[in-house]
């Protein structure tokens, strides 16, 4: 009985030894191998610590600090200035931008390898994506990722302007911009548009409506100078959520001093350059049914030749047709918008010209079909003038151009002109 009592005590002793040890064993576990008291909850040794995890882990992150602009997430992001990316403590590796569909963007890494950006403008309402990778001094890498939607055309705004760079024009040629969208903020657009010259003249902008700014001097621009256009409309905002994208310098060139004079009385046209009379040419003008305006106007297109239909300017009979449809209108330069042209005649007898007044309302001269006889008056003209030379037409019984008729905001005085600047 003895040894029965002996054997069971020392059975209950095994268990609670065994039991002791499991413990142990299932509480370096939960500690991720601590060495328990102390030690386990990180007091004492710090080399089991998070801390030390951390510092070590700091130890081995690159220093090169990547940024990429816009940042993540942005949407109605500018088409120039968005996309960049830029490191510190570090120099770019790699460089990827990408469309939401995974088109390529090219784009040019700096010299020294701290900056990047997209070779061109980028598109309206569209989503890209930025990765980037940078290494620091020891070598170590450094990624970062950003994706951004530019904004959409609903929420933007651009002007169409003319002249184009790099042209040579007329002492008459205004710079003109048209925007898409009506904007209710003018001086702030305006403020974002500058316009200088070469002649040291001071130039100001005047509104033709909520979607027209035209800028020029006091008088015409200085023959052979230069002038220069600058948009800085980038995130401008030109109506209620609506804002400019465009950022960017135009220079064109004045050429010679051109102004030719229409007299519809006498019926001739004199061409000066520099204030001198160098050809005089006899001319047709508008019927006394039809009469040609009086006052400035600028030429602003020229076509070898073109066609021309009564019924887009109101020309019709009564049954509705065209008064007239002429296919192969030769040496044609126009000076409004609504249809005043400067042209060449082929089908009037060539007695008219400086003797009766029997168009529409354009000016004709003397020319033959085909526009290719160099002897006629209405080749010489076309061939001697550019866009933006002066045309001042007088005693046609008509009333002066409005000055949104085409370029012609010649016809308002200096003080009309600066009345319609906002700024």
């Amino acid at each position: 009985m003895e040894k029965r009592v002996m054997t069971n005590s020392r059975r209950r002793r095994g268990l609670t030894v065994a039991s002791a040890l499991l413990g142990g064993v299932l509480v370096l576990s939960a500690c991720s191998g601590g060495g328990g008291g102390d030690k386990a909850s990180g007091s004492g040794n710090n080399d089991t610590s998070q801390a030390k995890a951390d510092e070590a882990a700091a130890k081995k992150a690159s220093e090169a600090d990547i940024k990429i602009t816009p940042k993540d997430g942005t949407d109605n992001a500018s088409i120039n200035n968005s996309a960049a990316v830029t490191v510190s403590k570090g120099t770019l590796t790699n460089v990827t931008m990408t469309t939401e569909n995974g088109t390529a963007v090219a784009g040019t890494l700096s010299a020294d390898k701290t900056s990047w950006k997209p070779n061109a403008q980028l598109e309206r309402s569209t989503t890209y994506k930025v990765a980037a990778a940078a290494k620091d001094s020891d070598g170590r890498v450094a990624h970062e990722n950003a994706s951004f939607t530019t904004v959409s055309p609903a929420n933007s705004f651009i002007g169409t302007f003319t002249p184009d760079n790099g042209t040579t024009v007329g002492v008459g040629m205004p710079v003109s911009i048209n925007f898409d969208k009506s904007i209710t903020n003018k001086a702030a657009v305006q403020k974002g548009i500058t316009v200088t010259s070469s002649s040291g003249q001071e130039v100001v902008g005047h509104w033709f409506g909520a979607n027209r700014l035209d800028f020029r001097p006091e008088q015409y621009w200085k023959e052979n100078s230069t002038v220069t256009l600058k948009l800085a409309l980038d995130g401008v905002e030109g109506a209620n959520g609506v804002y400019g994208v465009q950022q960017k310098t135009v220079t064109f060139h004045i050429g010679r001093n051109q102004i030719s004079y229409v007299d519809a009385k006498t019926k001739q046209m004199k061409v000066t350059q520099d204030g001198k009379v160098i050809k005089t040419i006899p001319i047709s003008a508008g019927s006394p049914e039809h009469t040609t305006y009086n006052g400035i106007m600028v030429m602003s297109e020229k076509y070898k030749q073109t066609r021309m239909n009564g019924t887009t300017v109101g020309f019709t009979d009564n049954d509705g047709k065209a008064e007239y449809d002429i296919k192969d209108v030769p040496h044609a330069i126009r000076l409004t918008n609504s249809g005043t042209f400067l042209h060449g005649n082929y089908w009037g007898a060539k007695s008219i010209f400086g003797s009766v007044n029997t168009s529409h309302g354009c000016v004709g001269l003397s020319d033959t079909k085909g526009a290719n006889d160099t002897s006629t008056p209405a080749y010489w003209m076309y061939t001697h003038s550019i866009v933006g030379d002066v045309v001042v037409v007088s005693n046609t019984g008509d009333k002066i151009v409005q000055p949104d008729n085409g370029l012609n905001g010649w016809n308002l005085s200096w003080a009309q002109w600066k009345a319609g600047s906002a700024v």
